[in-house]
């Protein structure tokens, strides 16, 4: 604990000059809460601390994105042609199928709006694994070292879990229809012939659009007391 404390006042001399923001803001905080209040942070308190946050930005995410037009009207991830595809696209539209294009793109989306909800469980169990090795790493690491850290020993799991997911949610929503519509009628008009995995793609699009959001709740964590919603998010991350 002692070695916890002089590294975590070390930190605060260095950052002292700068306005604290980032991971550099969590060291500045703790420090305060420990030399103004006479009551040290634990390792436990650290922890829970970084597991709360996970767990409120992977909660805030997928229901975020679970919602309809999560991803269809956030132009940040919302989830386009492909691009080998590109050329399919401009053929069709060209053709005056503009519309079923839309349809596709349209249906991709939805697909990974059904899909986001069902990958709650995965995060915890993985956010429950977080030992003090790996919270001391997250402590020490950049701005989005917890999304890294949750992306790092995750991306696995939710590939495999979230493609049948991916897949069923694609059939359920017509999207496979709508692709196998849009490439049935550009290998009319082409000799090239484009054969892209659907769900992979979306999967890879989804996950990618999750982890973005992720980042973006661990962010208003670190730096906005009014996203720490929790006791234990407010004795870790509120300068108070």
């Amino acid at each position: 604990m002692k070695k916890i404390l002089l590294y975590l006042s070390l930190a605060f001399l260095s950052f002292q000059t700068t306005e604290a923001q980032g991971i550099k803001g969590i060291f500045d905080k703790v420090t305060k809460s420990t030399s103004t209040s006479g009551s040290s942070l634990s390792n436990e308190d650290i922890i829970s601390g970084l597991k709360d946050a996970l767990r409120v930005g992977t909660d805030s995410s997928t229901r975020k994105l679970s919602k309809m037009d999560g991803f269809f009207k956030d132009a940040a991830i919302k989830i386009l042609m492909p691009e080998e595809a590109k050329k399919v696209e401009r053929t069709l539209r060209n053709f005056g199928m503009g519309s079923l294009v839309d349809k596709a793109v349209l249906s991709m989306n939805r697909a990974a709006e059904d899909a986001a909800s069902g990958v709650g469980n995965i995060f915890w169990d993985a956010i429950k694994g977080m030992s003090i090795t790996d919270g001391l790493k997250i402590l020490r690491g950049g701005d989005f070292a917890a999304t890294d850290y949750l992306k790092s020993i995750t991306t696995k799991q939710l590939t495999e879990k979230f493609r049948p997911v991916i897949e069923a949610s694609l059939i359920k929503m017509d999207a496979t229809k709508y692709w196998n519509d849009v490439f049935t009628n550009y290998n009319r008009f082409s000799k090239d012939q484009v054969n892209t995995d659907l769900t992979a793609y979306v999967t890879e699009k989804a996950l990618s659009g999750l982890f973005y959001n992720i980042s973006l709740q661990e962010q208003k964590i670190r730096k906005d007391p009014a996203a720490q919603v929790t006791d234990i998010l407010k004795k870790v991350f509120s300068s108070k």
